[in-house]
């Protein structure tokens, strides 16, 4: 389990939120609680896709912080490996 830092800003139309030390998980929502919701999945489907690229995910940073950030919370990234395998046939060049 990785914990990330989830920071949100209230604004006049909804809840801005982003994880400070994970670049490009950032979502909004109607209320704090659907923008927690979609922020979590920002942050799973940006970690997906670092790793179906072969990348590292970013470290977390505990002392990351944002001044502008009405709330600040963890967020917890959790992880389950798959046990399998499946072989993709390759086309014979000729």
């Amino acid at each position: 389990m990785l914990t990330y830092k989830a920071m949100y800003v209230f604004c006049d139309d909804g809840v801005h939120a982003e994880v400070l030390d994970f670049p490009g998980a950032i979502s909004s929502g109607a209320d704090l609680d659907e923008a927690r919701r979609m922020l979590q999945d920002a942050l799973v489907v940006m970690a997906e896709t670092h790793l179906l690229k072969g990348e590292p995910l970013p470290l977390p940073d505990p002392g990351v912080f944002d001044d502008d950030a009405d709330l600040d919370e963890p967020i917890y990234l959790l992880f389950s490996a798959a046990s399998s395998a499946a072989v993709v046939p390759q086309e014979i060049s000729a």
